[in-house]
């Protein structure tokens, strides 16, 4: 496959695995960030063939997995008003709320569409003047361009049906929660290359200093993962602790200047609560007040009771790196992709769901 190939070369990954093995002489664990890095690992049997020494865990770098139980409970009101439409990302559908899922209310009779850019949604609007339609802006910085871009073409055109439920989170102060934790044990991160690729790298440097943690920034093939682990032992291995990028073909340093500035003009940074590991300061993005009009808990004024998370799931433990998803005693047996007590058994870039999948044997 062109571009994609040289990034699977079983020389390469032989030559990294190898020089890995060669340089490593203390434990080390490593953390990888993004739940797109965790299934190409665990796909691709890349713990097993690393050096014992050498520990693997999975980072919060799912945002369907951390959308908290409020927000999709706020999602399952918004489906159930009349004559609303809610248009969501797939992947959100079977995420269990307090009481059903999106996919329940949808079978229910809820209007609920799966898209695949907000901007089908805007569109959707338009050709629906007596619908409100809203959109479920879900994800880490690197879908929030596109779902600020909806917005501001929604402005432009002064539709007055459509809004977007914002749930926004983003990475380096998740990294700073899990670096902070009296019971961290990470000694480096493996950072997610598209984000980067929005954001870029400034924000990295002051994590790594602080906490004296190795930040890569890694694409998702394994030829990119092994070299970004290979970068980070070095590190360990030579007692420094650097902000340095693998997945230089995409990574600018300043990241997309563009995005951003789209970002900044619609979303505000804003406190934020992650499934499984609580309230993160900071941690957030939320519609800012001169786009009041497009945010869906202003106008359909939502107001929801937090409910308590499901304490057979263990997700957070997890998505702090304190343990593997086979740890967890319901997982295979009272928690299945088909019938999933938390969100990491049902998003296609959840632990639980690439160890289902993937690392059954």
């Amino acid at each position: 496959m062109k571009y994609l190939s040289e990034y699977r070369d079983p020389m390469l990954v032989e030559d990294f695995l190898n020089e890995i093995h060669k340089i490593t002489n203390q434990p080390w664990t490593l953390m990888e960030i993004c739940g797109g890095q965790t299934h190409s690992l665990v796909k691709n049997g890349i713990p097993a063939l690393l050096p014992d020494k050498i520990t693997l865990v999975h980072g919060p770098g799912c945002p369907v997995c951390v959308t908290s139980i409020g927000i999709i409970d706020e999602a399952i009101f918004l489906a159930q008003q009349p004559d609303v439409i809610l248009c969501s990302f797939g992947d959100m559908l079977r995420v269990p709320g307090s009481q059903k899922s999106l996919l329940e209310v949808k079978a229910q009779g809820a209007d609920v569409r799966i898209m695949y850019s907000p901007l089908e949604a805007v569109k959707l609007a338009e050709e629906n003047p007596n619908k409100q339609v809203v959109f479920f802006a879900v994800g880490f910085e690197t879908t929030a361009p596109a779902n600020a871009l909806s917005v501001v073409l929604a402005a432009q055109s002064n539709l007055e049906n459509y809004s977007i439920l914002a749930s926004h989170v983003l990475v380096p102060p998740a990294m700073e929660a899990i670096l902070s934790d009296e019971s961290n044990k990470i000694d480096a991160f493996l950072a997610a290359g598209h984000v980067c690729t929005i954001m870029g790298l400034d924000e990295y440097y002051p994590i790594a200093q602080k906490y004296q943690c190795p930040i890569v920034v890694t694409g998702f093939e394994p030829v990119d993962l092994l070299q970004g682990i290979l970068m980070a032992v070095k590190q360990l291995e030579n007692g420094e602790f650097k902000v340095e990028n693998q997945y230089a073909r995409s990574v600018m340093p300043q990241g997309n200047l563009i995005a951003q500035k789209t970002i900044l003009q619609v979303f505000e940074v804003n406190d934020r609560v992650w499934r499984g590991i609580g309230n993160i300061p900071q941690s957030g993005y939320d519609v800012r007040n001169d786009f009041k009009k497009y945010n869906a808990r202003e106008k359909f004024n939502i107001d929801i009771i937090p409910a308590e998370e499901n304490k057979e799931c263990i997700s957070g433990d997890i998505m702090k790196g304190l343990k593997k998803p086979k740890q967890c005693p319901n997982f295979g047996t009272k928690c299945k992709p088909e019938h999933p007590l938390g969100a990491p058994m049902v998003s296609s870039e959840g632990a639980c769901a690439a160890y289902y999948h993937y690392a059954q044997n």
